[in-house]
Parts: C-alpha cells; sequence; structure tokens
C-alpha cells in the first residue's frame, strides 16, 4: 500500500509539473501576442516573397501585360525623348490592335508631362489623337477628395486626356530610406482605382471588390497586398519596336500596355520592392504597376490567415519552447527548436506560394523568448542538483592546489643553492689557480649538473605557473632572426664539442610581435635538444622565411628521429620517448610541452616531422599580425 502511494504521488507530481509548463507557456504566449512585431513581419513577408522568387514560384499565370520602354537606346535613335508627334504615331500603330488598354506611366510637372516635348501644333495632333481611344490612360500618384477629380487635368491643349490615381505606396516603417512599396490602392473614399477598373475587363469577378483576395479596409480606402512576381516576368519591348512593326501582333492585342521609361536616369522613375530594396536591384515604377495589375487579373494577393490561427501556432510553438528548456538536454532540445525554426519557414514560404500569409514573427520569436527565458530558471535547478559534485570536487581542488604550492616552494628553494654552486664554479674556473685534469673535469661536471638542474628547476616553475594559469605575454616588436643568431651563438660551444655544425638560413623578415624571453626559451630548447640528439660530425640546420601572413622558424637534425607512433605524445608534459630514455641524456619531459604551449600563447602552431635514424624537423608558425 506504501508503495502504491508513492507511485500514485510521484504520478500526481508528474502531472502538476506538466500542467504547470503549459500554463507558462500560456501565459507567454498571451504576452507575446499582445505586441504587434509588425516589423519584423514585414522583414519575414519580404524574406519570404525573396525566396518565393528566387525558386521561380512566382510567374503570372494569366499574362495580360505588356510592357513597352523608353530607354537609353530609344532616346540615342530619337535624339532626345520622343516628342508628342512621335507619340501621335505610336498612337496610331496601336489602333490597328484590338480592345488593348494603353496607360502612359509618365511623370508630371507643372501639369505637363516631363518625358514629352514638342510645339503647341504637336500637342493638339496628339491630343486628337488620343481623343479617339476611350481605353487611353496617363496615370499619377495624386489622389484628389471626392469631387475634386478636375485638379488632376493637364494643361491645355491636353486637358482632355484621361489622368487617373493610380498611387503607389511607399513603406517607411521597414526601411525609411528606401521606401519600400508593398500595397494596391483599390478604392479611396468609395471612388474605385485605375488597378481595379482595368483588371476588371480581365477577371470580372473583381467587378465586386468584396471579391478581391486579400482585401483589407485602412483609413478610407480598401488596400491589398502586391503579389510580386521575379523581375523581368513580363513582356518588354522598345517604344521603337512598335513603330517599326517588330511587336507580334499577340502582345499587343487585348493586353495592358504600359508604356513608361527606363533610361537608368533618374532614380524617380525607379522602386524599391521587398526583393530589391538595394538601388542596383530597383525595378521600374512601371514594372511595378506591371505587377500591381497582375495581382488584380490573377486575383492572387496574399490572404492574411484569421488571427486567431496564428494565436494557436504560438501557443503550440511556446508549448513546445517551454519543454525543451525545462525537459531536454541542451543539444537535442537546440536541435529540435532549430527544426521547428526551420521547418515552419519552410511551411510559411510554401503557403505563401499559395498566396496564404501566415504570421511569422510571433511563433519564432516565441521561440527565442521562452528558450532564453526559461533557460536561467532550469539552470537554477540543475546548478542545485551540482552543488554535491562541487563540494566533492573542492576537496580535489585544494589538493591540486597544495601540489601546485609544494612545487613552486620547493623550486624557489632550490634554485639558492643551485645559484651559490653555480657561482663557485665559475670563480674556481676563472680563477689562475692550475688545476690537475681531474680536477677541471670534476669542476665541470658540477658545473653541467648544476645547469642541468637549474633547467630542470625552471622547467617545473613555468609548468607551476601554467597550471596556476599565471603566463601573461610581454609582447614587443622584435626580429626573429636576430633572436635566432643570438641563440645559436650562444649554443656554438656544446655543438663543438659534439663537432656538429650549425647553419642558418635566415631570410629578412620585417619585426614580430612577440614575448622575446618566451620565444627565445622555445627556440633555444629546441636547438639544444638537436645538437643533443644529434651524431657526432653531423648538421643541424636553422631556417626562417615568411610565407603569407605567418613566420616560419624551421630547425633540422640528423638525429635518431622519433617514431611514428611516438610523434602524436612528444608534446604532452613529462613525456619522453623511448629512444629519449634509453639515452644517456637527461630531460625533464617539460621542454617540448612548454614550447608548443608558448607557441600557442601567440596563436601559433609547432609541429614535427620525422624518420627514424634519419633526423627531425622542428617547424614553428608565428603570425605576423597577432
Amino acid at each position: 500500500m506504501k508503495n502504491i502511494s508513492s507511485k500514485t504521488l510521484a504520478l500526481l507530481r508528474s502531472i502538476h509539473f506538466s500542467y504547470y509548463k503549459i500554463a507558462f507557456a500560456l501565459v507567454a504566449t498571451i504576452i507575446i501576442s499582445s505586441f504587434k512585431f509588425e516589423l519584423v513581419e514585414l522583414f519575414l513577408f519580404d524574406l519570404g516573397t525573396t525566396i518565393k522568387a528566387d525558386l521561380g514560384l512566382s510567374n503570372p499565370k494569366n499574362k495580360k501585360i505588356t510592357l513597352i520602354y523608353i530607354d537609353s537606346n530609344t532616346i540615342e535613335s530619337f535624339n532626345g525623348y520622343p516628342s508628342y508627334k512621335d507619340h501621335s504615331t505610336f498612337l496610331e500603330k496601336l489602333s490597328l490592335y484590338k480592345s488593348s488598354q494603353i496607360v502612359y506611366n509618365f511623370r508630371f510637372e507643372n501639369k505637363q508631362i516631363i518625358e514629352i516635348s514638342g510645339s503647341t501644333n504637336d500637342q493638339k495632333l496628339f491630343a486628337k489623337t488620343a481623343s479617339t481611344f476611350s481605353n487611353l490612360y496617363f496615370i499619377t500618384d495624386d489622389l484628389e477628395l471626392k469631387g475634386q477629380e478636375s485638379n488632376l487635368k493637364l494643361a491645355a491643349p491636353l486637358n482632355d486626356l484621361q489622368v487617373v490615381s493610380g498611387p503607389r505606396t511607399k513603406d517607411i516603417k521597414l526601411n525609411p530610406k528606401n521606401k519600400i512599396s508593398r500595397r494596391i490602392l483599390i478604392s479611396y473614399q468609395d471612388q474605385l482605382l485605375i488597378h481595379q477598373r482595368l483588371a476588371s475587363i480581365y477577371n470580372p469577378s473583381i467587378v465586386n471588390v468584396e471579391n478581391i483576395r486579400g482585401k483589407y479596409h485602412y483609413i478610407g480606402t480598401d488596400q491589398v497586398y502586391i503579389d510580386f512576381h521575379k523581375p523581368n516576368s513580363f513582356d518588354a519591348f522598345r517604344f521603337e519596336d512598335v513603330l517599326s512593326g517588330n511587336v507580334p501582333p499577340q502582345y499587343l492585342t487585348d493586353r495592358i500596355i504600359l508604356i513608361g521609361t527606363n533610361t537608368n536616369k533618374f532614380i524617380e522613375d525607379y522602386v524599391a520592392t521587398p526583393y530589391s530594396s538595394e538601388t542596383p536591384d530597383l525595378i521600374t515604377i512601371t514594372e511595378l504597376q506591371a505587377n500591381m495589375f497582375q495581382t488584380l487579373i490573377d486575383n492572387s494577393a496574399p490572404q492574411k490567415v484569421p488571427p486567431y490561427i496564428n494565436i494557436i501556432v504560438t501557443a503550440a510553438i511556446s508549448i513546445l519552447t517551454v519543454y525543451v528548456a525545462l525537459s531536454m538536454t541542451p543539444s537535442k532540445g537546440i536541435m529540435l527548436l532549430v527544426s521547428t525554426f526551420l521547418g515552419y519557414s519552410f511551411l510559411a514560404v510554401i503557403l505563401l506560394y499559395f498566396n496564404i500569409w501566415i504570421g511569422m514573427a510571433h511563433p519564432l520569436l516565441t521561440i527565442f523568448l521562452c528558450y532564453y527565458f526559461f533557460i536561467p530558471y532550469r539552470l537554477i535547478i540543475e546548478n542545485r542538483r551540482s552543488w554535491e559534485y562541487l563540494q566533492k570536487n573542492k576537496l580535489l581542488q585544494q589538493v591540486e592546489e597544495l601540489k601546485s604550492n609544494f612545487i613552486s616552494m620547493m623550486s624557489h628553494d632550490l634554485k639558492t643553492p643551485i645559484a651559490r654552486i653555480q657561482g663557485m664554479t665559475e670563480v674556481i674556473l676563472k680563477d689562475n689557480i692550475s688545476l690537475s685534469s681531474n680536477q677541471r673535469e670534476a669542476v665541470d661536471t658540477i658545473k653541467s649538473s648544476s645547469d642541468d638542474l637549474l633547467r630542470f628547476i625552471n622547467s617545473i616553475l613555468q609548468y607551476g605557473r601554467i597550471e596556476s594559469q599565471g603566463i601573461e605575454l610581454n609582447r614587443q616588436s622584435k626580429d626573429i632572426n636576430k633572436i635566432l643568431q643570438e641563440i645559436v651563438k650562444k649554443h656554438d660551444f656544446l655543438a663543438k664539442v659534439k663537432r656538429i655544425k650549425l647553419t642558418t638560413d635566415l631570410e629578412p623578415m620585417f619585426p614580430v610581435s612577440v614575448d622575446s624571453e618566451l620565444v627565445r626559451q622555445v627556440f633555444s630548447n629546441l636547438i639544444e635538444n638537436a645538437i643533443k640528439y644529434s651524431p657526432e660530425e653531423s648538421t643541424v640546420t636553422i631556417k626562417s622565411y615568411e610565407s603569407a601572413d605567418k613566420v616560419i622558424i624551421e630547425i633540422q637534425d640528423q638525429g635518431v628521429g622519433i617514431p611514428p607512433e611516438e610523434i602524436s605524445n612528444i608534446f604532452m608534459k613529462f613525456y619522453r620517448s623511448q629512444n629519449a630514455k634509453t639515452s644517456t641524456i637527461k630531460g625533464t619531459g617539460l621542454g617540448l610541452y612548454l614550447a608548443q604551449y608558448f607557441i600557442q600563447l601567440h596563436k601559433g602552431e609547432i609541429t614535427v616531422t620525422s624518420e627514424v635514424q634519419k633526423g627531425s624537423v622542428f617547424r614553428v608558425e608565428l603570425p605576423i599580425n597577432s
């Protein structure tokens, strides 16, 4: 009975903890959903639009748009912009084709068309030719109040031309500099604008604006978002192609013909869109108008899902994130959340292909906000669990500290008597008192042994400093070649004793920022080892040169070499190769460990290549700009 009660209690605690997680997640959902991340949402919409275009998923379905451009070649052909007389001829050419809607997308100034020039008679001729078209429009960004549409008229004799409002919107919230265009105005003050009027000719279903997909009301206007197509998705020709009859009839029949400029001369002729917000990638305003018309012809405006769906999705992802943050291991949890992030993003792009706009800002931000909010809470719990382990480790740390202190203390205490021994041997050797050969040999032995012992103590001291993280670089700009020459000179006597030839091949180099004492110790150790482990009458070569952004130093000997199976271990502390152990040469096993540590402190690298009974090459790389 007692066991059953314990299991039941554990189950109840687990259920209670699960409800506790869900409650946390729902509270987080309510808080996050109360904020409008409009800027983030627009950014993600732009990103989805770009991906959709890059994947080739944004082609027009029912192509009914033809673009006619006046570009730099046109201006060169006409010695300037085409005149009113040229445009009269242009309209006469278009009159041969059936039921096309002609839309001029030119700039106006003082009720004059900027991109067309000519005399008053030429204007009258153009106005007369244009009057024969009931389907000819001049589009403008200007909006007039209801009843004041007459303000849109051009100056005489062009005052009878149809000037209509077809403004392009500019969203300045996300990028005030580029003023990205994303929306179409369907109506203004209950007046239907040109995009809906012309598009309904090719798609009668949108005559009733309530049938327009994705429509929403905003401050006296009805608007939809543009279903953007990849740049250059529309059929485009030059102005002179129409005059010369080089445009196939099908591109001028039963279409909306947009006439505009593309001269790369005026920034006003171009516009920023979700996938072309930087100046070099801007599209023409004429192509933007084409996207607007095509969106309504296809009735393919992105439709936002209802807000409650975003809340449900946000809640589900919030619950998942809280579970991950409080229950799963960090590696698995992050993998699951990254997969969720990528999967949801992929789903959003797929839905955007079907022109369904599902909110991304709240669900994706939920992943980051919930995870980084609940991780500290989990850390508090896990820290309490790890307290016992820390207490156990504390004793081991104290033992390690006592060991380090003992090594440091003993090393310091030994240096003083060794210094005295070295001093006394120096006095004896420099004294004029003649010594027998046995006496001199004994004194030399004492001096050599004290030098070896001092090196050993210094190695132990440096090892102790490394273990306690006490070594810091004292960088100075130094000539590496000069340091090498000094070390070679210092070891010249040791080499002569074994009749070993020290050769140098040092290329001129710029000074390098290094800790000269540590680098000197590294090279001294490598050269000394090369001499020690090389046979008599051999050669030790020291090279230096620059390679890319590094200084390379190579020390090559003709010694016993290192077996391949031992190369990976020679830089370990207290390690000595089998050949070194069986030889009469003394060592601590710390020299190469310290050399590697000092070089790595400089962000460099030390490597070795070796062949048994043929010798070794130690290669040191130091960065020039460290």
